[in-house]
């Protein structure tokens, strides 16, 4: 065990699941309307529990396990039967590991969360997050970072998929489930109404991107330059996105929002997460600078020219940002095309079928979508009997 490595990566561990408590639930709940803000911090708040509990069952021996199918990890490590303090993965105590890979499995299905506000089923919501993340997030884990078929030696030969923190792992899959439960959802009867507090926008938004540190900068799992080296270009990546960005915004309306400039942000850290490992600070310059436009383009797409209500445009920023920087890899030379270009697809098509049949089975057992009464007054009083604000008060 090494003493500098563990205490980073205990650091690290808080700070993703930082990005998703309180981070991920402000940035999505100021985007949404007043009368739906508590069921998005909620539903955040309850997938970080779900998933915690499901990850120490299962989801972690299915994504680390010893399984030597390349497919799945197997399920000797359920519950974490027979694992010690002492029993180490690589210099960090295993236990660590899985705390920090635990954070991951919590914030993925988190993001879809911003596709289904404002109509979705509560029951929806804890049923198909807990299935997709055992069923769909854990093995691509093992494909990829868990020495699984996608990995170096497996499919792709000796040079396999590089995605250092989580361009594929992360982003392509939550981002496709997220636009594939819009499509099936259908739109909001009233997408008009603009966020509530862009306040909360920009505080979830920093707090994002304060815990990227953590995400990027940990996924070295080591304390040493790379790590440093990792947090920089996410840095340079997420304030350069942020002003090209704002600059794109105010070239096409003559106006630069501030919930453009901080969306454009999350799209410059999704874009470098993949890549943050293996490019240095004027690679991620260029990364940030193409996702500020690339990404706010996606948004147009999805919303205006495909009229997909993929409300607060998951697919777009995480989904498209990923994937970018997925490629950006092999585009620098730092991994082979054949490998980043492969995993996409194979990754894409096993989510797309994943993400339809839970969406199928899950609504089955549990309503999809709210009764348009309980959509109208809004979910914080009708699905939880709260109110954010009481104005009577």
């Amino acid at each position: 065990m090494n003493g500098a490595d563990t205490a980073w990566i205990i650091v690290a561990t808080a700070l993703v699941l930082f990005m998703t408590l309180p981070g991920l639930a402000l940035f999505y709940g100021g985007l949404v309307r007043a009368r739906n803000v508590l069921s998005v911090f909620m539903h955040c708040y309850a997938i970080a529990c779900l998933m915690s509990v499901l990850w120490f069952v299962a989801g972690y021996s299915i994504a680390f396990g010893g399984g030597t199918s390349g497919l799945w990890g197997g399920l000797d490590k359920m519950m974490l039967l027979g694992m010690t303090a002492d029993d180490l993965a690589g210099t960090l105590p295993e236990v660590l590991f899985f705390a920090f890979q635990m954070t991951f499995a919590i914030i993925t299905p988190a993001l879809i969360v911003g596709a289904y506000v404002e109509r979705v089923g509560f029951g929806f919501v804890l049923l198909f997050s807990g299935l997709w993340m055992l069923l769909c997030y854990a093995p691509v884990v093992h494909w990829v970072w868990g020495g699984g078929m996608l990995a170096d030696g497996g499919i792709f030969g000796e040079t396999g998929v590089r995605d250092f923190a989580g361009g594929i792992v992360v982003h392509e899959t939550a981002g496709l489930a997220a636009l594939l439960i819009a499509v099936f959802l259908g739109p909001r009867r009233n997408k008009t109404t603009p966020p509530h507090n862009p306040g909360f926008v920009m505080i979830g938004a920093a707090m994002l991107w304060v815990g990227w540190f953590g995400f990027n900068g940990g996924s070295q799992l080591a304390a040493d330059g790379g790590a440093a080296m990792a947090l920089t270009v996410t840095h340079i990546s997420a304030a350069t996105a942020s002003l090209t960005w704002a600059l794109w915004e105010k070239i096409k309306f003559g106006k630069a929002s501030l919930v453009g400039m901080v969306t454009g942000t999350i799209a410059g850290l999704a874009s470098i997460t993949p890549a943050s490992g293996f490019v240095g600070p004027v690679e991620a310059l260029i990364i940030g600078a193409v996702a500020g436009v690339l990404c706010q383009e996606a948004v147009n797409l999805i919303r205006n020219m495909l009229k997909i209500d993929d409300t607060l445009d998951v697919f777009a920023v995480h989904g498209v940002g990923g994937i970018f920087g997925t490629i950006m890899i092999a585009v620098f030379g730092a991994g082979s095309f054949v490998a980043q270009l492969g995993s996409l697809a194979i990754v894409g098509v096993f989510t797309v079928v994943v993400t339809v049949v839970l969406i199928f089975v899950v609504k089955a057992i549990t309503p999809l979508r709210v009764d348009e009464e309980t959509e109208h007054s809004g979910l914080d009083i009708m699905v939880h009997g709260e109110r954010a604000y009481d104005h009577a008060s």
